[in-house]
């Protein structure tokens, strides 16, 4: 009963001490906060980069990626990436002959010059699919491509352009267009002003997948607006197996037959992605670095520094034989309030700001739902905010150890 009593008394008396300084209160219980949502944030932004990509990879339909390396950019070349794989209409056709192979088809993404007039240009992405590959784009609008990739003419180009072109929504919305109507487009501007396509489809395929506008078009066209047809460049060739078929032994298989090649699973090309964009990465694991060691610097040091402004106090309530022990459980209490308050202020804020995220994220990438939070990451979040409180009230207990009351009643 006496024990039920004192630690009323503790917390009677660590509610009084918070009430007392505001300031420091609201101060302390901030800057955990905002550790606690750093990192609810982040966590909720790479479990969801995690889960789009691996969702965007799925839905492709396609088993395996055939690349030559990683996707550089090249401003000095027409279109501005490095295409890796050369000859990929040949490529692709070895690929396809082998009886697991459903269909193999090379895609190519650049950037193109898009205009409604031959004055006013932007950049889109620009995706060419060979003519096999036409079933795999989704056409909301419209009928798609009428005729095949007629252009390439089994690699010697000197077929007739079709001039067709599918473009996304928000190409669509940008440029007031749709179906039946026309843009030109090109590698340069150059060969965008003689080059006028007639919108055939909307569609979101793409878009969805590169996370940014795109237009579609036959892959020899894209090739030849873009100069690249001399050594069938594109970007990558995605493979689709027949359902009985083993990605890794088929993987293992093409690694061997095309050894200058990376040929991933889904997986694994999530993966490379990811790895791509390791500074971004570190760089946002610092930021939450740095916001939890600012948080928990700042809990220290109010912490300290209550213990520093009531030392008279705290002194004459140990010469009156009030036991460490209870200095300390006030302190704690104290700190526990502070982490609490703090992990539920942070885990109620993290839902808004998350939606705001999203928000700006389906402006900018295109992505839907592209920050996740979850429970455990609300409860690691608030468990940061506990712990950098916990590390407050152990700093001051071993403050108040020391505290003399003869040394501070005498000064």
């Amino acid at each position: 009963m006496w024990g039920l009593s004192r630690l009323r008394a503790i917390v009677a008396i660590a509610f009084a001490q918070l009430r007392h300084d505001r300031t420091q209160t609201i101060l302390a219980i901030l800057g955990i906060t905002l550790a606690v949502l750093a990192s609810t944030l982040l966590a909720s932004v790479g479990v969801g980069v995690v889960q789009t990509g691996q969702e965007k990879f799925d839905a492709s339909g396609r088993d395996l990626w055939v690349t030559g390396g990683p996707v550089r950019l090249n401003p000095s070349s027409v279109g501005g990436f490095e295409n890796t794989v050369g000859d990929s209409h040949r490529v692709a056709d070895e690929i396809q002959a082998r009886e697991d192979v459903k269909q193999a088809s090379p895609l190519s993404f650049q950037t193109v010059y898009v205009s409604t007039n031959t004055s006013e240009f932007e950049t889109i992405v620009g995706t060419g699919i060979p003519q096999h590959g036409r079933g795999a784009v989704s056409i909301e609008q419209g009928t798609g491509f009428v005729q095949g990739d007629v252009h390439y003419a089994e690699g010697s180009y000197s077929g007739p352009m079709t001039h067709e072109l599918v473009i996304d929504p928000r190409v669509a919305d940008r440029f007031d267009v749709g179906v039946g109507d026309t843009l030109y487009v090109g590698g340069t501007l150059s060969s965008a002003r003689q080059n006028e396509f007639t919108i055939v489809g909307v569609s979101s395929t793409f878009s969805q997948f590169l996370g940014a506008p795109t237009v579609i078009m036959h892959l020899s066209e894209l090739q030849e607006i873009t100069g690249t047809t001399g050594s069938d460049r594109a970007t990558l060739i995605t493979i689709d197996l027949h359902a009985t078929a083993n990605p890794t032994a088929v993987k293992a298989e093409l690694e061997q037959q095309y050894p200058g090649y990376e040929i991933r699973t889904n997986r694994e090309q999530l993966q490379a992605t990811l790895q791509q964009q390791a500074v971004v990465i570190a760089s946002g694991t610092s930021l939450v670095l740095l916001a939890v060691l600012a948080g928990l610097a700042l809990t220290v040091n109010m912490s300290l520094s209550i213990v520093y402004h009531q030392r008279r106090e705290l002194a004459a309530l140990k010469a009156a034989g009030t036991t460490t022990s209870t200095l300390v459980g006030i302190t704690v209490v104290q700190s526990l309030l502070y982490g609490t308050i703090a992990g539920v202020l942070g885990a109620g804020l993290t839902y808004p700001l998350v939606k705001a995220l999203n928000y700006i994220a389906l402006s900018v990438v295109g992505f839907e739902n592209l920050v996740q939070v979850s429970i455990p990451i609300l409860g690691g979040g608030a468990m940061i905010g506990i712990g950098m409180s916990l590390a407050g009230a152990l700093t001051a207990s071993w403050r108040l150890a020391r505290l003399s009351p003869l040394k501070q009643l005498a000064d």
